[in-house]
């Protein structure tokens, strides 16, 4: 199946194609991307990743990265 310019997967056939985007647009099948074209669910998963990494860290370690963040940021590199 080909892609599409975003990653999503199109059918080859133009028939099937305009079958999908009717499908799409009578709500018949749901459309699983963003305004922006990303994939509704890898966006949901990305909003929780951070959190829950943090919240599996202890404060020490958490300590750690920002400052070893910190020190990249402002170096003369």
């Amino acid at each position: 199946m080909p892609r599409g310019p975003k990653g999503e997967k199109r059918h080859a056939d133009t028939v099937q194609n305009a079958m999908l985007i009717a499908r799409i647009a009578t709500g018949e099948v749901e459309d699983l991307t963003t305004e922006d074209g990303k994939n509704a669910a890898a966006v949901a998963l990305g909003r929780m990743g951070g959190k829950a990494r943090a919240e599996g860290m202890s404060a020490k370690r958490r300590k750690e990265i920002a400052k070893k963040a910190a020190a990249k940021r402002w170096s003369q590199e």
